[in-house]
């Protein structure tokens, strides 16, 4: 995305609010980060646009990405999301959300937050993030885990070093920018 992605968004109804805003930003609230990995996830095999345009719908569907209410999920939830017209209705995806967010609670109750997590473990290669995330998490492949790593500043690439976007973010300090560990 990286590249042709800050000549492309820049005015475009969905990309570019997107692009100037949110993708590289840093964040450390859990329900964005929920989010994000949420989205990410169902956007496998689709674009970004999709994604993007049905956002609003997985957030209302998704209880506001609230990990404690997902967790809590049960088949007849299951069953409501695949019947929502607004949303992906692949039940892998969905029942990935869900355990997912079970992972995540347990995950925040030993490092206090997602964000925590990510930062304990920063920084890793593109590799090491993958592996470790199909040990904690469902559905996670490599372009998936790149992507929310991107997105949310833990990995480079988001922007171009031209695109004014950039250096909004490396005001921010994003964690890519600080390698120590």
């Amino acid at each position: 995305m990286a590249g042709g992605y800050c000549a492309a968004a820049p005015g475009h109804p969905f990309h570019g609010p997107y692009h100037d805003t949110e993708y590289g930003f840093p964040s450390r609230e859990d329900s964005v980060l929920f989010e994000r990995l949420v989205l990410e996830i169902n956007q496998a095999g689709l674009s970004w646009l999709t994604i993007l345009k049905k956002r609003q719908a997985f957030l209302e569907a998704f209880d506001g990405f609230d990990i404690d209410r997902v967790a809590a999920y049960k088949a007849r939830d299951v069953k409501r999301l695949l019947a929502n017209e607004g949303i992906i209705r692949n039940r892998l995806k969905i029942e990935a959300t869900i355990e997912n967010a079970k992972r995540l609670q347990a995950i925040r109750d030993e490092h206090g937050s997602f964000a925590a997590w990510l930062d304990k473990n920063h920084p890793l290669s593109k590799e090491a993030w993958v592996k470790l995330f199909k040990q904690n998490f469902r559905f996670t492949g490599g372009g998936i885990v790149n992507e929310f790593l991107m997105s949310l500043g833990y990995l480079p690439g988001a922007h171009e070093h031209d695109c004014p976007v950039y250096a909004k973010i490396a005001r921010l300090k994003p964690p890519w920018m600080n390698k120590k560990k």
